[in-house]
């Protein structure tokens, strides 16, 4: 990573303070695990798969955070150069448009500007994994049956981000020299959730080019 780009990810430009998994848990040694096989080098697709013996609902959990914290520190970083003027509409590219529905206030599908829908989807992700609930952090406590799908809809709403970021501001990244760190998150991202079959494939559709260039 170039001096340059580790000052900017060294701000922790995120718009959220970072989820944190505490030491001592089985969630910290998942953590632990996931992050060794990463800064040893393996070979992302083999970097994705569940340890032997290991539970599924804990592995994805474990991934969600981390991807919550990694995708919001990048967008973060391009954060200034994506306002209500230069992006008044969430979209990747003229095909595609996102608009925002919660259980609160967005009760219909509505369409925001980027930082809108990007401030809303930070959030509403952030509520749900300190919901103990939802994300049990207590070695023991089961997961909801609703787990796996609540987990889904943050991967397919932070796959979004990547549209966004990849589609309209790749030349920020470019700018900062970020393109490898930002390459590797998302392939990371993209090997995990097809892994698990956790987005559905037409969510993946805007990136699908750029994806088959980068992944296969």
């Amino acid at each position: 990573m170039s001096m340059a780009l580790k000052q900017v990810f060294n701000k922790d430009r995120t718009f959220r303070p970072k989820r944190k998994f505490e030491p001592g848990t089985q969630r910290f040694d998942l953590h632990k695990k996931a992050q060794a096989s990463l800064n040893a080098g393996l070979d992302l697709k083999m970097a994705v798969q569940l340890p032997h013996g290991e539970d599924l609902n804990d592995w994805v959990a474990v991934h969600v955070v981390d991807f919550f914290n990694r995708i919001n520190l990048i967008y973060g970083t391009i954060s200034d150069s994506c306002t209500d003027q230069t992006c008044p509409v969430m979209s990747g590219g003229p095909r595609y448009e996102y608009r925002w529905q919660d259980e609160h206030k967005y009760k219909r599908p509505t369409a925001l500007s980027a930082p809108k829908y990007m401030s809303l989807l930070m959030d509403w992700i952030e509520v749900q994994i300190n919901n103990e609930n939802i994300f049990p952090t207590n070695v023991g406590t089961p997961f909801p049956k609703t787990f796996m799908q609540v987990a889904k809809k943050i991967l397919s709403r932070l796959f979004r981000v990547f549209v966004h970021v990849y589609i309209h501001h790749f030349d920020r990244v470019s700018q900062m020299g970020a393109e490898a760190h930002v390459n590797t998150c998302y392939k990371h991202f993209y090997y995990f959730v097809t892994e698990f079959n956790l987005t559905d494939h037409k969510e993946l559709e805007p990136l699908k080019e750029m994806t088959s260039r980068m992944c296969h």
